[in-house]
């Protein structure tokens, strides 16, 4: 696997898994278990944190919930990182109970309603690698050994502020949490059993190391200045929920530093996707063809469906431009639900996996339930992969009009010349 592959996966998917003694690839981090085996997850450019966005007042990719889910892993933090005199991670495990209990503790209210947001961010955070929840144990995730050593100080003064489920007091039921197929949830003991380890114990001797710095070659030719201008642009056009104006980067303005964030994207398997004078970033199309998709079959079929109601139905009535793929026109969910043969716990799973992909997002229409357009991920569409889409899309609404015949007569004829 090449090093652009391997960074693209870790995009897509998380954190890679590494064999015994195995390195991660240059420009990832290798967070080293005990017992000789690890992950690698991305490394940031330079230093930098995707909080420079805030100097930028570039706005994020949003978190669903974002104020309960940073509570949530708050509590967790609390409960796991038991030697403030250490690193946070990889940290102890404690039991589900335990977390939810000083989450209580932390917002003052423990009904019905906070139990079902709490399993929503569980299961984000476990979705995201930055918890790992099994067994009825909650375990920090890889992601919180990217954490730089300069924040732990904030973190540790933030932890002492933080209150603890109260002794002696009742503790909320455990939640159900992810069952170990990731699908799905089921209620778990409070106890862990097996190879979960016992509820305090150390997890064995960890390390957090860095692999080589995969872009000094290219940031050293700069001054100071130029270089956190190169930098800023890197970060923004990755992790910016929309695209980007030019006007805001200098190294976006620059052909020269464009090339060079050009270039530092290109190493880890991504492209400068360029629209009317703003930027922001994508699969290469080679690379993309090669990432295996974090969604399913289901998935799959709602986001056509999606598609179908939001994009191709209006696009057919003129009222949505031919290049568009982000859409005023939600499909609403009565309609996903009448014509999906999937049940409903099916169809509501699969939206939720689609919004927290950024591929689907939920919008209200007044006092109409509203229902789902495309998501912000369609920013990020390469031409290649837009004129691939829009070709799915016909096949999909259209599989029996002339124009579908032709499309699979022009692939058949580029795979024969291929």
């Amino acid at each position: 696997m090449t090093p652009e592959l391997m960074h693209a996966r870790a995009r897509s998917a998380g954190p890679l898994p590494l064999g015994p003694g195995e390195p991660a690839p240059a420009g990832m981090l290798r967070a080293g278990l005990g017992d000789g085996t690890g992950t690698a997850l991305p490394a940031w450019p330079d230093g930098a944190a995707p909080s420079l966005l805030e100097e930028y007042q570039v706005a994020p990719v949003a978190v669903e919930r974002s104020g309960e889910t940073r509570r949530v892993l708050a509590a967790a933090l609390k409960c796991c990182w038991t030697d403030l005199a250490a690193d946070p991670w990889p940290g102890s495990p404690a039991p589900v109970d335990e977390v939810l209990a000083a989450y209580r503790a932390l917002i003052g209210r423990g009904d019905d309603l906070m139990r079902n947001w709490a399993v929503g961010a569980l299961r984000r955070l476990h979705d995201s690698a930055w918890l790992t929840v099994e067994a009825g144990v909650v375990r920090l995730g890889p992601r919180c050994a990217s954490w730089p050593a300069e924040s732990h100080a904030q973190l540790r003064e933030l932890l002492r502020r933080l209150p603890s489920g109260a002794e002696g007091a009742v503790r909320p039921a455990v939640l159900p949490v992810l069952a170990e197929d990731g699908e799905g949830a089921r209620e778990t003991a409070a106890g862990p059993d097996g190879d979960a380890g016992e509820p305090g114990e150390v997890t064995a001797a960890s390390e957090v190391t860095a692999a080589a710095d995969l872009d000094a070659d290219l940031l050293e030719a700069f001054d100071e200045r130029r270089r956190a201008e190169i930098v800023a642009a890197f970060m923004a056009v990755e992790h910016a929920a929309e695209p980007v104006h030019e006007a805001r980067f200098p190294a976006l303005r620059d052909p020269a530093p464009r090339r060079t964030v050009a270039e530092m994207l290109r190493r880890r398997g991504r492209v400068l996707v360029q629209g009317r004078e703003t930027w922001i970033s994508g699969y290469a199309d080679e690379v993309g063809a090669a990432v295996n998709g974090t969604v399913g079959e289901a998935e799959r079929a709602v986001l056509t469906l999606v598609l179908v109601h939001s994009v191709a139905i209006p696009r057919a009535e003129g009222v949505l431009p031919a290049d568009s793929w982000l859409s005023p026109f939600p499909a609403p969910v009565e309609e996903l639900r009448r014509h999906t043969r999937l049940p409903v716990g099916a169809l509501d799973a699969a939206l939720r996996t689609l919004r927290h992909a950024g591929l689907v997002t939920q919008v209200k229409a007044g006092e109409e339930a509203g229902g789902y357009v495309p998501g912000p991920q369609f920013h990020r569409l390469t031409p290649a992969a837009r004129r691939r889409l829009q070709e799915e899309l016909i096949l999909a609404a259209g599989p029996h009009t002339p124009l579908a015949t032709a499309i699979r007569a022009n692939r058949r004829g580029r795979e024969t010349q291929g």
